[in-house]
């Protein structure tokens, strides 16, 4: 079963985010900030981990590099899961260390297609 971490803030957005990983079997943990995301990769070991880029404290992408300069974590997937979602946003996102990018709001039926490329 794939493991995936949800890093967001906003409380409905993580909850539907989280429904959807649960309903396509996908085992999945949640944090609200990007502190707490840390704190739990240090204990837990996730194939997939979802980041808000607009994170309070420390943003999504300085989280997302301290996350890849861990050497257990430099192949793990992170996707941008962002509310940024002009144009030149994806390519920003994807050369600052993402490895896939979801723009919100959430379109349901392609988020599932996508995170069935992520399923072990």
């Amino acid at each position: 079963m794939t493991k995936a971490l949800v890093v967001q803030k906003n409380h409905l957005n993580l909850e539907l985010v989280l429904e959807i990983l649960e309903a396509q079997g996908f085992n999945a943990d949640k944090a609200h900030d990007g502190e707490a995301a840390i704190r739990k990769i240090e204990k837990e070991v996730y194939d997939l981990i979802l980041m808000d880029v607009a994170l309070p404290g420390m943003d999504g992408i300085e989280v997302t590099r301290i996350i890849k300069n861990m050497s257990c974590y430099k192949d793990v997937p992170v996707i941008a899961l962002t509310a940024f979602a002009m144009k030149g946003d994806r390519e920003r996102f994807l050369d600052s260390g993402f490895d896939d990018y979801i723009p919100k709001p959430i379109d349901v039926c392609e988020f599932m297609r996508k995170m069935e490329t992520y399923k072990n």
